[in-house]
């Protein structure tokens, strides 16, 4: 299942490949220190994506004043990933590169792209995935397995090829947009191709600026609805699971939950309100008002980890528990507008950066994986791993074979902790004007201006800084050019989207 892009050769620095070896030996465990584990034909896979979730904004990963229960028991019972990375710095091209198994270099989807503008009238959508690429929902369907998908999709819009419909999965439910999705009381959310209309939520724009805080409370109502969407989608992924409970099920549930605007029910609010030090957001970092927005934020991350928790639970209670891996991740770093407090919460701990940026602190996500019959609980691995590798690993898990034409490696081994864990020589990123590749401990972060031209060049040994703080381009050269070769064989152009490193050879 090892891809290598047509042309590549090896990394030609013997202490970069070293230090790969060492890795992928040091994330292999020996299958005599595994009790032996009944292998399932065909599992279910329920994947969990968050949408704007820092490294540290969950207790498993350090987290302090955010309660999530539910996520860190899934830490407790399965296996924690302290190396994991997500697609992009945003959100379209995360969900195409965990979908297709290819990284930004030669996926379809390479950055978010508009179809439409902000009113209610505007067409919804995002550029949508191309007809021709394979989904990991359409190899499971021609497989057998029920396709379920619900939450937020980005990937096209109503009626074009890019539908989840079209797509692989059998059944849809949520935002087919991501700028609709801004708003958590909107009008409507898609049933596959019907419009279902939400109860008492009247249209209004999730970017707003007030002058000063209400003196009352009341005065932010105009900013809610009735119906709350995630709690709307969190019951079809459910009614998905009972629904399907006797046969081989794939339930992707990418929710909408942390992205802002700051909107939560006041039941969740109540859990925190008071508790910090809050002043109130008039939106002047976009989107939406709110009295508490710390508070508010951390209630919308618990509410998030109570819907985990039903999984969890029904899972359990249709005795499907032992057949069911259930992964946890999210589909890129934290934001810092519209509310949020990313330094207060210290979502990402040591990481440098945040969404948008192709810094740690802008990929590096997240990732649990529980499976109480075949993953040994209780267990951390440092081993490098991508979204791309989410694909094959599925399909290593229910013994289906992996296409060729993708990046990804299956991390099956490590899961399980027996069999040869194959490693990454490197790991790429392209977003924009922006490029970074990761080889071992070393990881080069390259962006250009406006007018194509290289503008800022860091070289990171992230064994002995994390947290990107020394950039040692200027005393390694050589790491950099070896880098940069590696940046220009691991990507082909897009004429959708078009980057200055189409051209860029130094």
């Amino acid at each position: 299942m090892r891809h290598k892009p047509d042309g590549a050769r090896p990394f030609r620095s013997t202490h970069l490949i070293a230090i790969c070896c060492l890795l992928a030996v040091a994330a292999c465990i020996s299958p005599s220190d595994v009790p032996e584990r009944p292998r399932i034909d065909k599992p279910n896979i329920i994947y969990i994506y968050a949408d704007d979730l820092g490294y540290n904004e969950v207790g498993a990963y350090g987290q302090e004043k955010i309660r999530t229960p539910n996520i860190d028991r899934l830490a407790t019972e399965g296996l924690r990933f302290t190396q994991h990375y997500s697609g992009s710095a945003v959100c379209a091209p995360s969900r195409s590169v965990l979908l297709t198994g290819k990284h930004t270099g030669h996926s379809y989807i390479r950055d978010n792209k508009e179809l439409g503008g902000w009113g209610p009238d505007e067409p919804e959508g995002q550029w949508p995935l191309a007809a021709e690429e394979m989904t990991l929902a359409e190899i499971l369907k021609d497989n057998g397995y029920a396709t379920g998908a619900m939450g937020k999709w980005g990937l096209g819009g109503p009626g074009d090829h890019g539908h989840p419909n079209r797509q692989g999965f059998d059944h849809y439910y949520g935002y087919l947009c991501q700028r609709v999705a801004h708003n958590y009381y909107p009008t409507h959310l898609w049933r596959n191709g019907d419009m279902d209309m939400l109860e008492g939520n009247e249209y209004f724009d999730a970017h707003q600026r007030i002058d000063e805080a209400p003196a009352d409370r009341s005065g932010y109502d105009q900013f809610r609805g009735t119906t709350y969407a995630p709690d709307l989608i969190a019951d079809e992924a459910l009614q998905f699971i009972r629904d399907n409970a006797d046969r081989p099920f794939f339930l992707y549930y990418p929710t909408i939950v942390p992205h802002v605007a700051i909107q939560v029910p006041d039941d969740s609010l109540a859990e925190y309100s008071g508790i910090f030090d809050d002043t109130p957001y008039l939106g002047d970092k976009s989107y939406l008002p709110h009295p508490e927005p710390r508070a508010a934020y951390a209630a919308m991350i618990t509410r998030m980890d109570r819907n985990v928790g039903r999984i969890i639970d029904l899972i359990a209670e249709l005795g499907i528990e032992d057949n069911t891996l259930i992964m946890f991740s999210s589909d890129n770093g934290p934001t810092w507008v519209g509310g949020s407090d990313l330094e207060f919460f210290d979502g990402n701990g040591d990481l440098r950066g945040r969404k948008q940026q192709l810094h740690e602190g802008g990929i590096r996500v997240p990732m649990i994986a529980r499976w109480p019959a075949r993953i040994e609980p209780g267990r951390v691995t440092d081993h490098l791993s991508a979204q791309w590798d989410v694909l094959p690993t599925v399909l290593d898990v229910v013994g289906l074979q992996a296409p060729t034409d993708i990046d990804g490696i299956s991390f099956a081994p490590t899961l399980f902790g027996e069999g040869e864990q194959h490693g990454h020589e490197f790991m790429y990123w392209e977003l924009g004007r922006q490029q970074a590749v990761r080889a071992g401990d070393w990881k080069l972060y390259r962006r250009a201006d406006a007018d194509g031209e290289i503008v800022t060049v860091e070289l990171f040994n992230l064994a002995e800084d994390v947290g990107e703080q020394n950039n040692l381009a200027d005393d390694r050269p050589d790491i950099v050019a070896e880098l940069i070769e590696i940046a220009c064989r691991s990507r082909v152009p897009s004429e959708v989207f078009p980057s200055p490193f189409d051209s860029s050879s130094d």
